[in-house]
């Protein structure tokens, strides 16, 4: 590695403009497992282009609109003949003030009780469902997504933990994971959950600095974390997860290097670490964002190299593309195992398992079938009220989906493929089969974001910064003039 206090004198990297953006102690952190990041303007620039996330192939833009409203009962059914480990996702919308910047489904409510008649539902929603289930299924994950699930109150979060045990036959080591707004939070609503089996708080943080809290209007002191990290250490969370976003207005790579810091004093196990997606025309709660100050792609980029830096530096490995999380940590482990997954919750250990979402716009991925829920909640209660199940939008794959399903979530998940293992997987010759996306696969190989293997390629550092822009090589459906729905890859 070459000596780092001389980086400064480069003339090439003076040129790249990447010295005067990130300083020594950054350089040194990122250098411990990315040493050859320095990426050019020009590149960044090049592969900025809107691209799918791919927690799932193909992606909701190609869901179809439900026409038999029988077909989700027989696919369920169909599914169900023999029990197997399934996971379960619970979305619960409500949220006390709008964050600007949020691009979640969420219903904004100052009325407390709004909760009550949403949880009624969900449950009779999961009711309509059961029959069609196997009994003995078993539960290995639960996810609480939102929205905002700690809108309840703890009473109701203790009634729903109950009711799912009470429907579900839920394993005794699941994984069990809830996504917490630290505001408006009592000590109560962490032991309300960890009396029900929650075991994992994902905490939403998003930036310490609090001129980007006000811009997104979300003003968060960072004791209110610290004081809910107590908690949820004092009741034995298994893990404690923050959830970041780069690309907010005011964010600059000299706030979120002092944001990184903050962030590693707070010591969490695990992070998601999010590029913002400005998509307005999708989000219009995003218009009341102050532009000017939204950093362009460069500086996002920026930001990026020194998130990474900071924590590969603080003992944190890079997972997938957009998680980090300790080295005893499960992601961590799966990673070493070539055993990491990725779903529609990201990145997760869990291989080849159902997932079945409860409530409004929730994806379920049952086999080779996604269903989608009504994204409405009046549409979502009518339905329910009809005694209909609210699946409003399904896509059955067909066999080169699932092919290509396997091949982009290998490399999301590995950040490599080997073509001869993926021959056995599929079932195809992989060369002969894909020969067209190999071929265009070259630019990448010429721009130092992949290396060929014996057996295939695998992405260099730089190249795992991009490992979206290489995944849709291999997405039959990508160029279909809808791009414009998916956020920049930078």
């Amino acid at each position: 590695m070459r000596d780092l206090p001389k980086l400064s004198d480069d003339p090439q990297l003076q040129k790249m403009r990447i010295i005067p953006k990130l300083g020594y102690n950054t350089l040194k952190y990122f250098s411990t497992v990315f040493a050859d990041f320095m990426i050019s303007d020009h590149l960044i620039n090049k592969y900025n282009i809107q691209a799918p996330r791919y927690t799932s192939y193909p992606t909701a833009l190609k869901f179809e609109e439900l026409q038999d409203s029988s077909y989700p009962g027989r696919a369920i059914s169909n599914r169900n003949r023999e029990a197997r480990d399934i996971s379960l996702y619970l979305h619960l919308p409500f949220c006390y003030s709008l964050c600007w910047f949020c691009g979640c489904t969420k219903v904004i409510s100052r009325k407390q009780e709004s909760s009550a008649t949403y949880l009624e539902y969900l449950d009779k929603e999961i009711q309509l469902i059961l029959p069609q289930m196997n009994p003995e299924n078993r539960v290995i994950q639960v996810h609480l997504g939102g929205g905002s699930p700690t809108f309840l109150q703890p009473s109701e979060l203790r009634w729903l933990g109950t009711r799912l045990h009470h429907h579900f036959n839920i394993a005794d080591k699941a994984e069990m994971g809830v996504e917490i707004d630290p505001r408006r939070l009592t000590h109560d609503h962490i032991k309300a959950l960890a009396d029900t089996g929650f075991n994992r708080g994902s905490l939403g943080v998003q930036d310490v600095n609090p001129e980007v809290q006000k811009a997104i209007n979300r003003i968060q002191p960072t004791e209110q974390v610290e004081q809910v990290i107590s908690w949820l250490r004092e009741e034995e969370f298994e893990s404690v997860n923050f959830d970041l976003i780069y690309g907010l207005p005011h964010q600059t790579p000299k706030s979120i290097d002092s944001t990184m810091d903050e962030i590693i004093r707070l010591n969490p196990d695990r992070l998601a670490v999010y590029s913002y997606a400005h998509v307005p025309w999708m989000k219009p709660a995003q218009k009341l964002l102050d532009g000017d100050h939204l950093p362009g792609p460069i500086d996002k980029f920026r930001m990026l190299e020194q998130v990474t830096g900071k924590l590969t530096g603080n003992g944190y490995r890079a997972i997938g593309m957009d998680h980090f999380a300790k080295p005893d940590d499960e992601l961590s482990i799966a990673q070493d195992q070539n055993n990491l997954h990725r779903n529609f919750q990201g990145y997760s250990t869990w291989a080849n398992v159902d997932l079945y979402a409860f409530g409004m716009s929730g994806i379920s991925q049952v086999g080779d079938v996604y269903l989608q829920n009504i994204k409405e909640l009046n549409d979502y209660y009518e339905a329910l009220d009809a005694d209909q199940s609210p699946y409003i939008k399904t896509y059955s794959l067909n066999e080169d989906d699932r092919i290509r399903r396997t091949v982009i979530m290998t490399l999301m998940c590995d950040m490599q493929l080997d073509f001869d293992a993926l021959s056995d997987q599929t079932g195809v010759a992989f060369r002969e089969y894909f020969a067209d996306e190999i071929e265009n696969l070259k630019p990448f190989e010429s721009d130092g974001f992949l290396e060929w293997t014996v057996n295939g390629f695998k992405l260099t550092n730089d190249g795992r910064f991009f490992v979206r822009n290489v995944a849709t090589t291999f997405d039959a459906y990508f160029g279909e003039k809808k791009e414009k729905q998916f956020s920049k890859s930078v």
